[in-house]
């Protein structure tokens, strides 16, 4: 019975979610739902002592990260930067590489600190114009849109700054940069899996005389050849591509540099003190290796913004108010519903219920494998990467570092599979970011999830292939 409370609670939780409920609000409803049915007495003690708790600490350690990225990519597309770096990678991989360089321009601008939801945003319109261009079925778009920003260079490619990559770092000690060979060996596999599926979805698509524009199959044997579409001219007055992609660059160099700088400047812990801020009662002690991760983002993200700002103050003066209240905006709700999903998973893992959950992983006698269907398994049922994986973490972590200590396996490989494993499976229909993808694009489901769902098994796959690739070499 305890085992089906538990059940229930998620599956409510991804019903609220696929319906388009707000899972700031229904999160806490599902996870004292299942209290109430557990210990009625507990819901409010569980609600103020556990809820609240772990869904503050999130928002303590992250939300920094999801302000900044979020402002990071409004400034990058009110810059006009975002729109050089398109129109600068069809001139040089060609419009009839469109997959390529929908994949490539969604990775660069992903793996530079933007938010994966304003890469949608701002990649849409020029991917639409090259489909059209190229007269590729749009229905193919979102499976390129998703290579590019929801797979490697969101969890895999050692440096990235998305949130998915950070998370890690506070359970397991390490950087964004663990496990950097395997995580670039997972990042080529993906790639070229990935990029092979949509040319050869493209190539079976485009062979039954279908255009951007879907044609009816009764029309297909009496409508006149497509013509080629006429390119659209390039808007005038874009900054260089080179100038466009140095706070991308800055990003990266930034939190590379910050990561090997941070741990020498502050060392193994800092004390503040009376004697430096008079105002304190009691001294503030700080132990610098869990959040060396979270700091190195943060100032990377800084040094993107202000290179932006100084570079293209003149595009983006006029829309900065309104462009970055906006980009709060967006911060504020992204990090509540991964934070209220935390809290959510600290119930749950409280509950007798989640002992049978946890034994039954435990079964899985391999600690990288247990992990990553623990995690990947979690943010499919949740529909959110980030979520989750705060979920398994909150309720797993010390299993999981057990478990890799026991077999001498680098908590940094550990974090490179775990990291990995939480965007596998978590792009199923009801992901937040999938759904977005969707309405922005104007597809369905019906029409476009195919592609995704391709996407997302890939990615699931390059997981295991990258537990197998550390067993046969040893490489980390």
């Amino acid at each position: 019975m305890s085992f089906l409370i538990v059940l229930a609670a998620l599956v409510f939780l991804m019903l609220a979610a696929y319906r388009g409920y707000s899972v700031i609000l229904f999160a806490p409803i599902a996870a004292l739902g299942a209290v109430l049915l557990t210990d009625p007495g507990a819901v409010a003690p569980v609600f103020s002592g556990i809820f609240m708790d772990k869904m503050v600490g999130f928002i303590k350690l992250y939300f920094p990260v999801f302000l900044l990225g979020a402002v990071f990519g409004k400034l990058i597309e009110l810059s006009g930067f975002s729109e050089s770096i398109v129109v600068a990678a069809i001139k040089y991989i060609g419009r009839t590489r469109a997959n390529a360089v929908i994949v490539l321009v969604c990775a660069l601008l992903t793996y530079g600190g933007v938010s994966l939801f304003v890469v949608v945003f701002a990649v849409y319109p020029f991917a639409a114009e090259l489909y059209r261009q190229s007269n590729i079925p749009k229905r193919l778009m979102p499976g390129a849109i998703a290579l590019g920003a929801f797979s490697f260079t969101m969890d895999t490619l050692p440096g990235t700054p998305q949130i998915q990559n950070i998370i890690p770092t506070t359970f397991f000690k390490t950087t964004g940069w663990a496990a950097p060979y395997l995580g670039v060996i997972g990042s080529i596999a993906t790639l070229a899996a990935g990029l092979a599926f949509l040319e050869w979805r493209r190539r079976s698509v485009m062979a039954t005389g279908e255009g951007y524009e879907a044609v009816p199959a009764a029309a297909t044997a009496t409508a006149p050849a497509a013509q080629t579409p006429v390119a659209a001219p390039v808007r005038a007055g874009l900054p260089h591509p080179l100038l466009s992609l140095a706070p991308l660059v800055m990003v990266g160099v930034a939190n590379f540099a910050l990561t090997k700088l941070i741990p020498g400047w502050y060392g193994d812990s800092y004390a503040l003190t009376a004697d430096a801020l008079p105002g304190l009662h009691a001294p503030v002690s700080l132990t610098i290796k869990p959040v060396i991760g979270i700091w190195a983002v943060e100032g990377a993200l800084l040094l993107g913004i202000l290179l932006t700002i100084v570079t293209a103050f003149t595009r983006i003066k006029n829309a900065f108010a309104d462009g970055t209240k906006a980009a709060v905006g967006g911060a504020l709700l992204a990090a509540m519903n991964t934070a209220s999903e935390y809290g959510f998973g600290g119930v749950i893992a409280a509950l007798p219920g989640f002992l049978s959950v946890s034994n039954a992983l435990r079964s899985v006698p391999d600690p990288l494998v247990n992990a990553a269907v623990s995690v990947t398994s979690l943010a499919g049922i949740t529909g959110s990467a980030s979520g989750g994986m705060s979920i398994a973490l909150a309720a797993m972590s010390d299993q999981f570092i057990k478990a890799a200590e026991a077999a001498h396996i680098p908590l940094e490989v550990m974090h490179r599979v775990v990291a990995m494993a939480s965007g596998g499976m978590d792009t199923l229909p009801h992901n937040g970011a999938v759904i977005t993808l969707l309405a922005v694009t104007g597809l369905t489901h019906r029409q476009s999830y195919r592609d995704i769902f391709g996407v997302t098994v890939i990615k699931t796959l390059a997981v295991f292939f990258v537990i197998a690739v550390y067993y046969l070499t040893g490489l980390v």
